[in-house]
């Protein structure tokens, strides 16, 4: 797996979808992913510091996962099918119990921003990028 942190955020007035770049943390390989406006928007918030009044869905998530006893171990961008990112939401809980979650990238980035976990990619991603790439 590839250490990755959060490199940009391209977000269009005018269109539904927004761009993340995901940049590798010892290395140059990028991998942008198209997220809606709503989680681009959540991430932006969460980069730019912007606390809401209320908990927005990524807040209120973070807040559950901490209440609960668990801990948001990483976030990992592990597989790319037909032009789209799957992700898994992993959680160690207080006995030592792991939890894996299926998820959306946006939502695991938007997340792992809030609770300061890692986020990786798997090679095999990277591999794919490259190839449909060319």
């Amino acid at each position: 797996m590839v250490n990755v942190v959060l490199s940009k955020i391209i977000m269009h007035e005018n269109k539904h979808d927004q761009i993340i770049i995901l940049k590798e943390k010892d290395g140059d390989r990028q991998i942008p992913i198209i997220i809606g406006v709503a989680e681009a928007a959540a991430i932006k918030m969460k980069v730019s510091k912007i606390r809401p009044l209320r908990p927005l869905t990524h807040d209120l998530l973070g807040s559950l996962i901490v209440k609960l006893g668990a801990r948001l171990e990483q976030v990992v961008i592990n597989k790319l099918e037909a032009n789209t990112f799957f992700a898994r939401i992993v959680l160690m809980r207080e006995n030592g119990d792991i939890i894996d979650i299926d998820a959306r990238p946006s939502d695991s980035i938007a997340l792992a921003l809030r609770l300061d976990a890692p986020i990786f990619v798997e090679e095999e991603v990277f591999n794919k990028l490259q190839f449909l790439n060319g």
